[in-house]
Order: C-alpha cells, then sequence, then structure tokens
C-alpha cells in the first residue's frame, strides 16, 4: 500500500490531502473542494479544510517574495527572468487595483477564474505594498467567497447543505 492509498483510506488521510492540494499554487481551493468531496468529505468540510489550507502560504508571499524576487535575480539571469515574468504577471493583473483598494483585492482573489485566486492576490499585494494583516483580511475574505462560488457552481447551491 503507498502513502497516497493509505492515507486515502482515513478520515484524516482525506483531510490531509485535501489541506495540501489547497495550499498547491494554481490548484488552491478550486481544486481541493472537488478533490475532497471526490474522496468522501462533506461539501463544507472540503471547503472549510480548503480554505484554511489556501491562506495558510499566503503571509509568507506577501512579506518574503520581494525578497525572494532579489535572490533569483542576483542568482542567475534564468532566475532572474523567472521572477521578472512573474512579477510583470503581478502588474497585470493589478490594473484594476490601486494602493489600498482593498476590497478590489478581495474581488479579484474571490473571482474563481485562472490566474486569479490567493496566491495572485498575495502577489499583488507584496508588489503593490499593501500592509500584511489588511491584505490577509481582504484575500482571506476572497478566499471564502471563491470557496462559496466553488461549492455552489459544483454542487448547487441547494445541495451544500
Amino acid at each position: 500500500m503507498n502513502i497516497v492509498e493509505l492515507l486515502q483510506s482515513s478520515e484524516i488521510g482525506k483531510v490531509i490531502i485535501t489541506f495540501f492540494v489547497s495550499m498547491l499554487p494554481v490548484v488552491e481551493l478550486r481544486g481541493a473542494i472537488p478533490i475532497g468531496t471526490a474522496m468522501g468529505l462533506s461539501p463544507v468540510a472540503s471547503a472549510i479544510i480548503s480554505v484554511v489550507g489556501n491562506m495558510v502560504p499566503i503571509p509568507f508571499i506577501i512579506l518574503f517574495i520581494r525578497r525572494i524576487f532579489a535572490w533569483m535575480q542576483a542568482k542567475s539571469p534564468r532566475l532572474g527572468r523567472i521572477a521578472q515574468r512573474l512579477e510583470q504577471r503581478a502588474v497585470s493583473k493589478s490594473s484594476s487595483l490601486y494602493k489600498g483598494e482593498l476590497i478590489g483585492l478581495m474581488i479579484f482573489v474571490g473571482i474563481p477564474l485562472p490566474g486569479t485566486g490567493a496566491w495572485t492576490g498575495a502577489l499583488i499585494a507584496a508588489i503593490l505594498g499593501f500592509r500584511l494583516k489588511p491584505a490577509l483580511a481582504s484575500i482571506g475574505a476572497g478566499v471564502v467567497i471563491a470557496g462559496f462560488l466553488v461549492l455552489g457552481i459544483t454542487y448547487g447551491f441547494t445541495k451544500i447543505f
């Protein structure tokens, strides 16, 4: 029995898988909620676990991404180009946001479309210089909205509860 089968065979294992999948960039809670439910967790439990897991990396991104980008640029030209592309992507995604527009950040994160989400929202917050606590609150609210929308779209708003 491999580790995935072992984890899938217990409730705590299903919670762990859902939690860690929700922490992944691109996938985030949009993929974790259906995965958790497909493994047998209730939709509400899957959503709660996914929201919490999705928020775990966010303060680290906000606090350290600029230093990481600077290190990447100093380390090698190739890493520097990757950092520059990521930074340009964040700036292009932030065109509708201005410094202090936390509601816009919340809406951006809350729309469950490709290229939006907590990771990109945290990158935008860091690039635009948002303070940690307000940015976390805004991104957290957006993640909750996205979780509710993903649940509703995937399982029907009337079937969730």
